[in-house]
């Protein structure tokens, strides 16, 4: 009997330890890097975010003539400086790039659970401000965030990129907490994974990139590094051939891990190469 009493107690000690695990994953320290857009003229202001709160944003304008407007969404823990590195890119091809902090990242306002439905709605607060027709890039959560996006708003997006995106949310999950802390992953993050269905509802399943991307008809540049320790490089080839016949492709940067396939020298080439393709030059 005592011995029965020792396990039901074990377990709820397990239950209320994954619940309280739950809620930190989704407080995890933030990791903002800082580095400030160097080409055009880019204006630093504040915009309204979906729940009355702000996000910061800087939009950078080229010199000359805009091609239009590229859209960039950082991943969980960075900020909008995060993407200046992979906007100078855009901005070099005659763009007007914006880039902001989703929110309870970077200098944006607070927000207690963010995930990538609320990254979405950051976008999508982006995307208001902007009005007008845009090129969405996103990396990582970003870029899960990008596809709900254009899922949602298939008129608002010309062209998608999609860096470091898992396929399906919840082994995406997985994968990333055991790529952080293999015990953590094996023995508490199947439980955490559980919690984040019970409070979203069993809904994980349905905001996965590869269960939208069929209804996805725009086209769609997939970027993945080849050694990404966080999403190993079969979420690109599932999450390619769950979207439309011809409307993506994949962009595989050799030796790079999950955020550094933007600075290989073959990077700017596929993006280019791209761009021309679908939005040749007038």
């Amino acid at each position: 009997m005592i011995l029965i009493y020792i396990i039901i107690g074990g377990f709820i000690i397990y239950l209320l330890l994954t619940l309280c695990l739950t809620y930190l994953v989704h407080q995890l320290p933030r990791k903002p890097v800082r580095d400030i857009p160097d080409w055009g003229k880019h204006t630093d202001t504040r915009i309204p975010a979906m729940d009355g709160g702000s996000l910061e944003l800087w939009r950078v304008e080229p010199k000359g003539r805009s091609r239009g407007i590229v859209v960039l969404a950082h991943g969980w823990s960075r900020n909008r400086d995060r993407m200046v590195g992979r906007a100078r890119i855009f901005g070099k091809m005659g763009f007007t790039t914006v880039m902001h902090s989703a929110r309870d990242h970077g200098n944006s306002s607070p927000y207690r659970f963010m995930n990538a439905p609320r990254f979405a709605e950051d976008i999508e607060a982006v995307l208001n401000w902007v009005n007008e027709p845009v090129l969405l890039y996103g990396h990582s959560a970003g870029a899960a965030a990008a596809v709900i996006v254009t899922n949602r708003n298939p008129e608002l997006i010309k062209l998608l990129f999609l860096e470091a995106c898992y396929a399906k949310t919840r082994e995406g999950l997985l994968s990333l907490y055991r790529g952080y802390n293999r015990v953590f992953g094996i023995f508490f993050a199947p439980m955490v994974v559980f919690w984040m269905e019970v409070f979203y509802k069993k809904g994980l399943d349905s905001i996965s990139p590869a269960n939208l991307a069929p209804d996805i008809d725009v086209p769609v540049l997939i970027i993945h590094g080849e050694k990404d320790q966080n999403f190993p490089l079969d979420n690109a080839w599932r999450l390619r051939d769950s979207l439309p016949a011809g409307r993506a492709e994949l962009f595989v940067a050799r030796d790079t891990d999950h955020s550094s396939s933007s600075l290989k020298p073959e990077y700017p080439r596929a993006i280019q190469a791209f761009v021309d393709r679908h939005l040749p030059q007038p």
